[in-house]
């Protein structure tokens, strides 16, 4: 017997690990980070639209293509002595006058084919081409927002919850102040001042955890819009010092010369372009070739005509003279358009100089904040020590304690945001120069490559369905 529960107790704690509950994996900010970018709706909505402007390539370079039609005819003639009339259907005589009816069949298929149009079919492609990769880059410049959104809903809710917990300590704090006020003045040694003052301190404490609480639950409700999870096991990151830009000239070069929104402008001028030169096209001569093959049957009351079957192929040259203006406008229009994106160039490079600046001007004070907030923390709980310690003695009194301590509460919850606006910040010189990526940052998830659904479908003839089969 006594062997038996030896080895049943063996077994247990064998299998004790197994049967116990996994505890829940803690998710860093770069776990954040890698769900934002794969869950995210406004992310995903953004590649389906850069999939939609693909297909751009394709309607362009149909005006490469022959167009091809069939068609089919059936034409009615009735004759009578005052001469002939032709419909679709019998129609009756009211007079009672004999009518002769002819009926013409006719069937055929024409394709035509655009020889020149003045370079606008190539330049209609070249456009396309550009503003795929204005969108492209504009996506990349959508997954780098979304990526520092994480980074911040993250670490808004380390900072909660770090405040949530120092108030939660500072009730506790003033429960034992209340019940020490009591004790004393049971004693005859304080005043019921003292225990007002400390259940004041006391209901505002309790506020303050309310409030934090509430707070905590907004942060946490972003985490989930973000990155499309709860979040579990937060704590607050590091920032990324690695990295960074060393000057703000650096990081202001590697921003419009690598930020995706620099870079998107820089397409949509090129796009702009090619749509000036297409738009000009529209005044050089045109060449079409059309080919037509047509039977035709026919019948002349109860006697068969003559059936014939014929080909044809036409060459047509097209010299345009005038349009009513139309065509001198659009020119004009589209050189407005391609001024108007070079401006927008300027605007874009200067906004990215503006964010880099502040962000690495907001890292700089958060770094700063941080040093100077431990210090503070660290004094504050030294006069807290000091200060219970003299009111044990009577050399204090409960008032400048609880001021202490709201001293130290204070100092805590500003050393918590410092600490996350670095982290913060930290990810925003990087988002601001470009940078922040799946790669750089070495995200656990597979990048999105938008060159696949392009290869796809730039050159499609035919097909009702998407890549994916819708």
């Amino acid at each position: 017997m006594r062997v038996f529960k030896l080895k049943m107790a063996m077994l247990a704690v064998v299998l004790l690990p197994v049967l116990a509950p996994m505890p829940a994996v803690a998710d860093t900010i770069f776990d954040a980070m890698a769900k934002a970018y794969e869950n995210n709706p406004d992310l995903n909505a953004a590649r389906a639209g850069l999939r939609a402007t693909d297909e751009g390539v394709t309607i362009a370079k149909a005006g490469w293509r022959p167009q091809v039609n069939a068609f089919a005819q059936r034409t009615t003639t009735w004759y009578d002595n005052k001469g002939a009339f032709s419909g679709t259907q019998t129609i009756d005589n009211p007079n009672g006058i004999d009518r002769m009816s002819t009926i013409s069949h006719q069937r055929g298929l024409t394709i035509t084919q655009q020889i020149f149009d003045g370079f606008q079919t190539l330049n209609n492609v070249r456009a396309a081409e550009a503003t795929v990769f204005s969108e492209r880059a504009s996506v990349r410049a959508k997954e780098i927002q979304i990526l520092l959104s994480a980074v911040e809903a993250y670490s808004n809710i380390a900072r909660d919850q770090q405040i949530l917990a120092y108030r939660r300590q500072n009730v506790a704090f003033q429960k034992e102040q209340i019940r020490a006020a009591k004790e004393r003045l049971a004693v005859g040694e304080g005043t019921r001042t003292d225990v007002s003052l400390a259940e004041a301190e006391l209901a505002r404490a309790l506020a303050l955890v309310a409030s934090a609480d509430s707070q905590l639950k907004q942060s946490q409700a972003v985490y989930v819009q973000i990155v499309g999870d709860p979040p579990k096991g937060v704590k607050q990151a590091r920032p990324v010092s690695k990295s960074l830009p060393k000057t703000i000239d650096n990081a202001v070069a590697t921003g419009w010369r690598e930020h995706p929104r620099v870079l998107a402008t820089m397409h949509a001028v090129d796009a702009a372009g090619f749509e000036v030169k297409s738009a000009e096209g529209a005044m050089l001569p045109g060449v079409v070739v059309q080919g037509q093959i047509q039977s035709t049957e026919g019948t002349q009351g109860l006697s068969s005509l003559s059936n014939y079957n014929s080909q044809s192929i036409t060459a047509r040259l097209n010299v345009p003279i005038y349009q009513g203006g139309a065509e001198y406008g659009q020119i004009r229009q589209a050189k407005e358009r391609l001024g108007q994106q070079r401006i927008l160039l300027d605007s874009v490079r200067l906004d990215v100089q503006q964010t880099v600046v502040t962000a690495m001007a907001q890292y700089e004070a958060a770094l700063a904040a941080t040093k100077a907030g431990a210090l503070q923390v660290k004094a504050s709980n030294d006069a807290l020590a000091s200060i219970t310690e003299e009111r044990r003695f009577g050399q204090a009194t409960t008032l400048e304690v609880l001021q202490v301590q709201s001293n130290v509460l204070n100092a805590r919850e500003n050393l918590a945001v410092a600490q996350r606006d670095a982290v913060v910040s930290s990810f925003a010189i990087l988002a601001s120069i470009g940078r922040l990526t799946v790669a750089t940052q070495d995200l656990k998830v597979a990048e999105y490559r938008p060159e696949v659904h392009y290869e796809k479908v730039k050159d499609a003839w035919l097909g009702l369905r998407t890549v994916d089969g819708r």
